[in-house]
């Protein structure tokens, strides 16, 4: 896989497509916190440390992308908040992922864990394949690119 112009937006690989629009840190740990309720900006910025610089290009990034979208909240002074789309919604089972495999690879320490607001029972994500009903990377797999047969 080969990047031009510093991008990655080119490559017929969906997984290039989805680094190119949130592979940073900033942007997983802002949706991280946009699906756990945050939508304004002096939230994020409070709950990550982040530089308001950075924060605002994350966060433009994003928009632009079209996981989040800005809703003015108040008109006087104008401010915004950003709330997910339904893309950015989509995106949940994938932090999640990120985040059992962090509990197993990184350590339990400190970590926090998820429950169902319902039910009150403790998340634990698996990705299983639809068809086979195998759990994801117990198989080996084969990938085909567009002008592969």
């Amino acid at each position: 896989m080969m990047m031009k112009n510093n991008t990655f937006i080119d490559e017929p690989c969906p997984i290039a497509h989805t680094v190119e629009r949130i592979g940073d840190a900033w942007s997983l740990l802002i949706l991280r916190d946009a699906h756990a309720g945050l939508t304004r900006f002096d939230q994020f910025r409070k709950s990550l440390g982040i530089a308001p610089t950075i924060l605002t290009r994350r966060l433009t990034a994003l928009t632009e992308h079209g996981l989040l979208e800005k809703r003015l909240y108040s008109e006087r002074p104008p401010r915004e908040e950003y709330l997910l789309t339904a893309a950015g919604q989509e995106l949940l089972p994938v932090l999640f992922m990120l985040g059992e495999w962090g509990r197993k690879h990184c350590g339990e320490g400190h970590l926090t864990r998820f429950f169902d607001a319902e039910t009150g029972t403790e998340i634990k994500v698996v990705a299983i394949d639809e068809v086979t009903g195998a759990k994801i990377g117990t198989r080996p797999i084969k990938t085909l690119r567009p002008n592969e047969q």
